[in-house]
């Protein structure tokens, strides 16, 4: 207390000391503003993480494990596996049968597991029906025990069927001579 009976409080800043304090308020903003940029670039650079002299999980990978990693995080091994079969179907059943013999889809439902083939005459449609067996055993060989179960064979699709002034009454057309 002083004399007067009024409380003393230190003295107001005045000059340098008023210049110093200021500064110092400065440094700080500035320092706080540099902090929330740095936070702000690292978020934008994946959360600070620096890629270092050892592979982690953000390395660039080759194309063909890029894409295999895809087909296993999807569950498309199957599906891709019988997309590579009909890929290789020449060197699967022969030359000869690949001319006349075309894969054109494969169910994959559990239950189902049917390869289709279409055959351009009815007669290569018989030899593939009498292969179809030893066929199956070599595909699962390839794909996996269980993934064809059946291969069903189709003949050749007839000419389209016309009706007109030149059909025969009663007649089925030429589609009777064909499957």
């Amino acid at each position: 207390m002083s004399e007067d009976g009024t409380t003393s409080k230190a003295p107001e800043p005045s000059g340098v000391d008023l210049a110093r304090v200021a500064l110092r308020a400065a440094k700080e903003q500035a320092r706080a503003r540099g902090a929330a940029a740095q936070e702000k670039r690292q978020a934008r650079r994946g959360g600070g993480l620096r890629s270092g002299a050892r592979a982690d999980g953000r390395d660039p990978l080759p194309l063909g494990a890029a894409i295999n990693r895809l087909i296993t995080e999807r569950g498309w091994e199957t599906p891709a596996a019988v997309g590579g079969v009909m890929g290789r179907w020449p060197q699967i059943v022969g030359e000869d049968l690949a001319k006349h013999c075309v894969p054109l889809r494969y169910d994959e439902d559990p239950d189902e597991r049917v390869l289709t083939v279409q055959c351009d005459s009815t007669a290569w449609a018989t030899q593939l029906r009498l292969l179809a067996p030893r066929l199956v055993a070599r595909l699962n060989e390839d794909l996996g025990q269980g993934t064809v179960r059946l291969i069903k064979v189709l003949g050749p699709g007839g000419p389209a069927r016309r009706f007109g002034p030149l059909r025969a009454p009663g007649s089925t057309g030429p589609g009777d001579t064909y499957g």
